[in-house]
């Protein structure tokens, strides 16, 4: 059976993950390009994938037998490279956000509108293997109507200040992955009213909590954080008139420790391992719908609207009142002002 043949572009924790899913985890892929603008790097990771380092982006793109790119590099580079991607007749994987800039958002979609390539966009909860058993339950209709969403998200420290100072702030880069999973298990959010506690020191939020709602009937609460301390976290919670469904963050281990008065079980400690089954399963399904020729998912729309309820979360959180969704200016990084 033929393989999707990949590249990856950006190197840095995410892209080495994909890397080493395309390489390894992935049977319908398989990996012929890395390229990270450091170029030492690019190649230490190509020699133990077992794929060729580009000298920069463009040889990779240049490559008539190149399928697709994973596009993982630091997000102000998303767009430009998605597009110049598209244009050269490759598929498109994008980590989210696709841009910090609405308009360059629009750009890339209609970049592989024009192209007729796939786009899809790495909200990789739609593939982990118990967010999609619960999602087949309740679209069976056995929750019954849905009246709450709940979603938590925490990581264990925050990240390196350079990483924060690019990143577009907590509800771009963190709380936009609740903010899909909140449109993909209920439906479209209609406005959203946040609050942020400032991180000593830095220009963005350490906590967040925002409420949505979605129509008259259901309401959803989603509080992220980078300061739990005790591990990563996350997990999701779906009420409905029939049943309540949850979604928890695994332990690292199955086994107990116990003492007296006390027992006690090992966490996870990072994103890349509590999801690792699903960044897996998504680059997956990307080298499938390369190969069938259609149904990329989440798409490039999808992208989109969990940017703007980001957005106008930012934007409720600076002026203290709800901010219906598309009713915010869209196109600026969500820290604080």
């Amino acid at each position: 059976m033929r393989r999707a043949k990949l590249a990856v572009a950006g190197l840095g924790r995410m892209g080495r993950v994909h890397a080493a899913n395309v390489a390894r985890s992935c049977p319908s892929a398989e990996l012929a390009w890395v390229f990270d603008t450091n170029a030492p790097l690019a190649e230490e990771v190509a020699g133990d994938l077992g794929a060729k380092a580009a000298r920069d982006y463009e040889e990779l793109l240049a490559d008539p037998s190149l399928d697709g790119v994973v596009v993982a590099s630091p997000t102000p580079a998303h767009a430009s490279m998605a597009v110049l991607a598209a244009q050269a007749g490759k598929h498109v994987f994008c980590e989210k956000p696709i841009s910090l800039e609405r308009p360059e958002t629009l750009s890339v979609i209609e970049a592989a509108e024009a192209a007729g390539t796939g786009l899809q966009v790495g909200f990789h909860r739609r593939f982990d293997p118990s967010m999609l058993a619960a999602a087949e339950r309740v679209r069976a209709g056995e929750l019954g109507e849905v009246v709450l969403f709940r979603a938590t998200q925490r990581d264990k420290a925050p990240p390196r200040p350079e990483f924060l100072a690019g990143s577009g702030g907590m509800f771009v880069d963190m709380a936009i992955h609740d903010f899909d999973a909140a449109r993909w298990l209920v439906g479209e959010v209609e406005s959203v009213s946040a609050q942020g506690a400032l991180m000593s020191g830095v220009d963005d939020y350490h906590t967040v909590v925002a409420v949505l709602r979605f129509g008259a009937r259901a309401l959803g609460v989603v509080d992220v954080s980078r300061v739990a301390g005790y591990g990563y976290d996350s997990f999701v919670e779906l009420m409905g008139e029939k049943a309540t469904v949850r979604v928890e963050s695994p332990f690292s281990a199955q086994y107990e420790w116990r003492s007296p008065g006390a027992a006690s079980r090992p966490l996870v400690e990072s994103f890349d391992r509590r999801y690792a089954a699903a960044f897996a399963a998504e680059i997956e399904h990307f080298a499938r719908s390369v190969l069938a020729g259609g149904g990329f998912e989440p798409t490039g729309q999808d992208a989109l609207a969990a940017f703007d309820i980001a957005v106008a979360a930012a934007e409720s959180a600076r002026r203290g009142e709800p901010v219906a969704i598309g009713a915010s200016a869209g196109s600026q990084d969500s820290k604080p002002r």
